[in-house]
């Protein structure tokens, strides 16, 4: 992992294609940065991305229960 220093207004350069700006420190509640990128690039927060992730895997798991559930009903068919 690299860790920088930046001040507001400092950018960090990611190939040829993508710019992060840093907007500005707000103390204990994090910083705001903009992010310049090409929009076939998906750019996700890391909660969010996990959170779809849990729910596909809980929609899964309940998908095949029930499918045990109806084989169970059905007498094994």
């Amino acid at each position: 992992m690299l860790v920088l220093t930046r001040k507001p207004g400092e950018k960090i350069m990611i190939g040829d294609e993508i710019v992060i700006t840093f907007l500005e420190s707000r103390g204990s509640e994090g910083i705001r940065i903009g992010i310049d990128a090409p929009r076939h690039l998906a750019i996700k927060r890391e909660e969010i991305f996990e959170a779809v992730a849990d729910a596909n895997l809980a929609a899964a798991q309940s998908q095949s229960g029930a499918e045990d559930i109806l084989k169970g009903l059905l007498g094994g068919r």
